[in-house]
């Protein structure tokens, strides 16, 4: 085995470093090399690139990796914070342990080059005003793994900057719920009226949207709400005061600054609400000073148009309903004088008239309902009994006789009659009975004549005869061969019986040519 090379560099003490050539994968086994008095020169070549490795390990690798954090940042100096604390080399760390703990540092000084990117990103959008203490409890994990770096704890100073990485990502993360929720305090804010507040909340929700219709509509409001909290103060004021139109003229203004102000919203339909309230109470009054001053119709057209305002809508039309219940008792009333005028005058026709008119206005009324019955009967009697007096000359026909016998007695069988039915019933009885005496009519023919008596039978020929017949309307035709059909009406009775009827056939019948 060849001896083991020393060297000094830098001042430092030289490790020392055992290379086996029997067992190294960098040289060929010792039985396969040439036997030799003196080595060849290939090895002692190979020999020395391994020993200035070895050197460069040792003692140039240290150097590099405490004098620099990143291959061109030179890094700085930090006294050790532990007492006693002593160069690595005095320590006895192995040259690989050196190159552990450089590894250790890159990756701590990793950790927190993104943590500083995700901080300065944070940074940008003000995450000091909505970050609260979760942001500063990432940068705390920030602050522990520095004190961790200087005591060149680089694994726990590693891990600390990434809890504090980790920290900052969530919070990135989180930046969309943040942003709903500071939309939604600008929009609390609003309602309040705060527009400084208001302003706050969405100038923050667009430093993490800087497109984002809502914050940007919302600061937009925010610029107008103090004028817009004027207007809405001077508007109650007057609301208050019972300026209703003042007031609903500063809501109005109001409104056209911010439509989108609810409580704005309900204090225009308060007011509306309020201002028609007066007019339906208004228009109502009208209503009723026009039925006292008995002008009805002109007190339901009001009361209809205090309905269509929308409001208390059962008010108005309960006093339409009113209104039209007095107007339909006046006027059942007029009529009910009408048809007492009528039944007493007997002028039936007219009283039947009335009630239909009672019953066109409330069809349940019992009286007219039993009024308008009894009218009609007394109606139907009336034209009965104008027709059997106008016509007595039919009584002496049997049937029609007993049918105006029967009217009679329904007459009769009124308890209370009028003077018109007493009048009508004494002249028909003195028909009928003079329709039953009978009265002999004399009869003049020519002996040549075939005489009969319509309904009653042939007489036969004859040239004078007397027969005695019942008050009425009689026919007589005669019929003789060769002379045309004669055809005699007479009345018989109420002061109208002939001297004598003549009936013969005088016209003969001329025959046509060809028969």
């Amino acid at each position: 085995m060849p001896d083991k090379p020393n060297d000094q560099s830098n001042d430092k003490p030289i490790e020392d470093v055992d290379f086996d050539l029997e067992t190294s994968p960098l040289f060929p086994a010792q039985e396969n090399v040439v036997k030799s008095d003196k080595l060849s020169p290939l090895v002692w070549i190979s020999l020395a690139v391994l020993i200035i490795i070895a050197l460069g390990v040792v003692f140039v690798l240290p150097t590099i990796v405490e004098e620099y954090e990143l291959p061109l940042e030179k890094r700085v100096q930090v006294s050790p914070s532990l007492p006693g604390a002593r160069p690595a080399q005095e320590l006895g760390i192995s040259p690989f342990e050196l190159a552990q703990q450089a590894i250790h540092r890159k990756e701590a000084q990793d950790v927190l080059a993104s943590l500083l990117e995700l901080q300065a990103d944070l940074d940008a959008i003000e995450v000091d005003s909505w970050g609260g203490e979760v942001y500063r409890e990432a940068i705390s994990f920030a602050e522990i793994g520095d004190g961790f770096y200087r005591e060149q704890a680089f694994i726990e100073a590693r891990d600390s900057y990434s809890q504090g990485l980790n920290a900052l990502q969530n919070i990135i993360d989180t930046t969309p719920e943040v942003l709903v929720r500071l939309l939604q305090q600008g929009q609390i804010a609003l309602e309040v009226l705060d527009a400084q507040l208001a302003a706050q909340y969405f100038s923050q929700a667009l430093l993490l949207d800087i497109e984002n219709s809502l914050a940007m509509a919302g600061l937009a409001r925010a610029k107008t709400l103090d004028e817009v909290g004027g207007l809405i103060s001077r508007a109650q004021t007057r609301y208050e005061g019972s300026e209703l139109e003042a007031a609903l003229e500063l809501y109005e203004q109001a409104f056209s600054l911010d439509p989108q102000y609810t409580a704005l919203g309900t204090n225009l339909n308060r007011v509306k609400q309020a201002i028609t309230e007066n007019e339906f109470s208004q228009i109502m009054s009208e209503g009723y000073a026009l039925l006292e001053n008995e002008q009805p119709e002109l007190a339901i057209n009001a009361f209809r148009q205090a309905s269509n305002l929308g409001i208390r809508i059962e008010q108005a039309l309960a006093a339409i309903t009113q209104t039209e219940n007095q107007i339909s008792s006046r006027e059942i009333s007029t009529l009910q004088g009408q048809i007492s005028s009528a039944e007493i005058a007997e002028q039936w026709a007219e009283a039947v008239s009335a009630y239909k008119e009672v019953l066109s206005v409330d069809g349940n009324l019992v009286f007219a309902i039993n009024g308008k019955d009894y009218a009609e009967k007394r109606l139907r009697l009336d034209q009965l009994l104008e027709a059997s007096i106008a016509a007595p000359e039919r009584f002496a026909d049997d049937e029609v006789y007993q049918q105006t016998l029967d009217i009679y007695y329904t007459g009769r069988a009124i308890e209370e009659p009028g003077d018109k039915l007493v009048q009508q019933l004494t002249t028909l009885q003195e028909l009928l009975d003079s329709s039953q005496q009978s009265i002999s009519v004399q009869l003049i023919s020519n002996n040549e004549t075939q005489v009969s008596l319509l309904r009653s039978g042939g007489l036969g020929l004859f040239q004078r005869q007397s027969i005695s017949l019942k008050p009425g309307r009689y026919v007589l035709v005669g019929q003789r061969q060769g002379y045309r059909d004669v055809r005699t009406e007479f009345m018989v009775g109420f002061g109208q019986t002939p001297t004598q009827v003549l009936i013969q056939c005088d016209e003969k019948i001329i025959a046509s040519r060809g028969r």
